[in-house]
């Protein structure tokens, strides 16, 4: 049990009432996203770092929450973003160029940018907090009795910079992170009666996961494969795949209890990783920082991947935002690369319920702001759809920015009663995409050139229509030829046909012969996926 001591709970406790702030100041949802506000933007992946290295092109993800520039739409906000590096002057522009009906000069006025200068592999909070005199700068930038604070994910660096600068955080409690780990999410499921895989609990060193590994096997005997996950991963990455079958013959029944718990924790040496770097030596010693549980693979001919987001306002109101299909890639199918809005009819009206179910939880427990629970549903023979929670995260995650991007841009809404999201004419949009359009060819193209190609084919979103494309990550573009993009239609089909015409225009522009990125096509409902992991 982790214990506080007086100093540390007095931190808590200053930290929960500067907060409450927030409660008082907006008493609706409307009031919230439309009042007059300074809003300082930390986008600090405070996660640990060696897990955030298996991402490629992660110095460059505090761009991800640029979106939260399109709030400059509303005349009496104003932002302060505050990034590790410096960002290009383009990248800027374009943003603020997307905004409807607001002269660029007014909405640049509104926008402080800041930097650390410091492209060092430490989370943008510990930056900041090294840096006293950029601490004062940001404090003077906002007005205290209207200003907040908002993160990719919220930890102790970003509690203490909250109190450093006096202004409440949006987001939940460091303290309260443990629901949107892999064993707290799972505590979680249980309480609130959401159908989740078998599984167990955290453990804390190899031998207790190979007697968790056992446990399971004698309370499921038909399973064929296991998922071991680090607590803490991220997209995927901490996964690896437990294959039962080559070891069926201390399946139960057929040896004991001490020989099954040896032979899996011999097993593990062939644990199928999906981050290709990843070793069972480097993942065993993470284990014991970590911690990692084990749960059932969920089998089935046609898989997908669903997801639902939603916000717990200050007042304490369950709000559904959206819900995903996501598209998954990778050796296994684990890797996160993108995701089609809405999720499929058959079942996103149930995916709202289950995440109505979680989020009331994890309000009890004083959790606040932006939660996502990520399932897996199978097809069964009758045509319905068994889904399974796997995951809850209590961050931004890959979803969050492209549809916040299409509310910001449309300044629509999202019906419950359908599932669907309406432009302010009515016209029910949708999207696909990606954080992961990556290709060899791509590298070496400056914001600057991406702006070029843009202009000239007319792929940027356009605001008669509400379709186009709007890009992000461009910050990866150059050295790692990697690049986001949501691609927004007023069908999917119409979706996926503007994005796969970007890709195509990038791949004439830099005339490669790189091996080509998979068009959303190929990856065309219904999926069948042979070894994918629980995400």
């Amino acid at each position: 049990m982790v214990t506080l001591n007086v100093s540390e709970l007095d931190g808590v406790d200053r930290f929960r009432r500067l907060q409450s702030t927030l409660r008082d100041r907006w008493k609706t949802i409307e009031l919230f996203d439309n009042s007059e506000a300074d809003i300082l933007i930390i986008p600090s992946l405070s996660i640990d770092q060696r897990e955030l290295q298996k991402v490629e092109g992660c110095e460059h993800y505090e761009e991800r929450l640029l979106f939260s520039l399109m709030r400059l739409r509303n005349p009496r906000t104003r932002l302060i973003y505050v990034t590790s590096m410096p960002l290009h002057p383009s990248i800027i522009d374009y943003y603020l160029q997307l905004l409807p009906g607001i002269p660029f000069s007014h909405a640049r006025n509104r926008l402080l940018l800041l930097s650390t200068y410091d492209s060092s592999l430490k989370p943008l909070s510990q930056k900041i907090l090294e840096r006293p005199r950029l601490l004062e700068r940001i404090r003077q930038a906002f007005r205290p009795e209207q200003a907040f604070m908002v993160c990719y994910n919220s930890t102790s660096l970003e509690a203490e910079l909250s109190l450093k600068l006096g202004v409440p955080l949006y987001a939940a409690a460091p303290d309260l992170q443990i629901w949107g780990s892999k064993s707290g999410s799972r505590q979680i499921f249980a309480e609130s009666g959401v159908p989740h895989p078998d599984g167990s609990q955290r453990v804390w060193s190899a031998q207790d996961l190979a007697q968790a590994a056992s446990d399971l096997w004698e309370r499921q005997p038909t399973l064929q494969r296991m998922v071991v996950k680090l607590n803490e991963g991220i997209s995927g990455e901490g996964n690896a795949l437990l294959d039962l079958r080559p070891i069926m013959n201390v399946a139960p029944g057929e040896a004991s209890s001490a020989k099954r718990v040896a032979t899996i924790s011999d097993r593990f040496a062939n644990l199928r990783f999906q981050a290709s770097q990843e070793t069972w030596a480097n993942f065993s010693g993470r284990i014991c920082e970590l911690g990692a549980i084990v749960e059932a693979f969920v089998e089935g001919e046609n898989k997908r991947s669903p997801s639902v987001q939603g916000r717990i306002t200050p007042t304490g109101e369950i709000e559904i935002l959206s819900t995903h299909d996501q598209i998954l890639g990778g050796p296994d199918g684990q890797i996160y690369l993108g995701c089609r809005f809405p999720a499929d009819e058959s079942y996103r009206l149930e995916l709202q319920q289950l995440g109505l179910k979680v989020g009331r939880k994890l309000a009890e427990k004083g959790a606040l702001e932006r939660f996502g629970v990520d399932f897996i549903a199978v097809e069964q023979e009758n045509g319905k759809w068994d889904i399974q929670a796997i995951e809850i995260n209590l961050r931004k995650g890959g979803t969050t920015h492209p549809f916040m991007t299409l509310k910001l841009l449309t300044n629509g809404r999202y019906d419950l009663s359908t599932g669907l999201f309406y432009s302010q004419q009515g016209r029910p949009k949708y999207y696909i995409a990606t954080d992961n359009l990556q290709k060899d060819r791509y590298q070496g193209l400056l914001p600057n050139d991406l702006m070029d190609i843009i202009a000239h084919h007319r792929l940027h979103f356009d605001s008669c229509t509400e379709t186009g494309t709007v890009f992000h990550l461009m910050g990866c573009l150059s050295q790692f030829g990697k690049l986001g993009l949501t691609s927004i239609g007023d069908s999917l089909q119409q979706a996926e046909d503007i994005y796969n015409r970007v890709v195509k225009v990038l791949d004439q522009e830099t005339r490669s012969d790189s091996q080509d990125f998979p068009s959303f096509s190929d990856y065309a409902f219904p999926l069948v996926w042979d070894g994918q992991f629980n995400s």
